[in-house]
């Protein structure tokens, strides 16, 4: 899913002109990634113990949090220091289909937060916890880029930037 909306978010933020779109998107592939983190930590996590870890493998799931919680940092200060470049020079501003993206982006976030949190607590699983709280801030990410988008249309001409603000915002 989460392949499916950043691709879509980068197709629509590149031909919309939204850059708080085009950096929610690349926040979206990261998150296919940690993904994948989380999910290697907790099949890693459950191996048996072995001669060379008599204790198990269970510090892998922490460390898979930890992992996905850097990248988080990680995208927030590069997302940061694009949008800040981006606003100081002009462009054109959102097209207002953009925020119709947006708009489903932030449904299909907020479900998956919520079914990933639901099973986070059945496993007990901090990893997986963390990745849903992960999907949460991808919907106070897409939020931010909503508002900034809708702050650059309804104000038309000289508040083109405002989608850049967002982006930093967000971030």
């Amino acid at each position: 899913m989460n392949v499916v909306l950043a691709s879509g978010k980068l197709a629509a933020g590149i031909l919309g002109s939204s850059h708080a779109l085009v950096a929610d998107a690349v926040e979206s592939f990261a998150d296919v990634f940690s993904s994948i983190v989380v999910w290697r930590g907790l099949v890693i996590a459950a191996a048996p113990a072995d001669q060379e870890h008599p204790y198990g493998h269970g510090k892998a799931e922490p460390i898979a949090a930890a992992i996905v919680s850097t990248m988080l940092l990680l995208a927030a200060a590069g997302i940061t220091f694009s949008s800040i470049r981006e606003v100081m020079s002009p462009k054109a501003g959102p097209q207002p289909y953009t925020l119709l993206v947006l708009v489903g982006v932030i449904l299909i976030k907020e479900g998956m937060f919520r079914f990933v949190l639901r099973e986070a607590k059945a496993v007990d699983s901090p990893a997986v916890h963390t990745d849903a709280w992960h999907h949460r801030s991808d919907v106070i990410t897409s939020i931010a880029a909503a508002i900034g988008i809708t702050i650059s249309l309804l104000g038309g001409e000289g508040y083109e930037s405002a989608d850049d603000i967002a982006a930093i915002v967000a971030a």
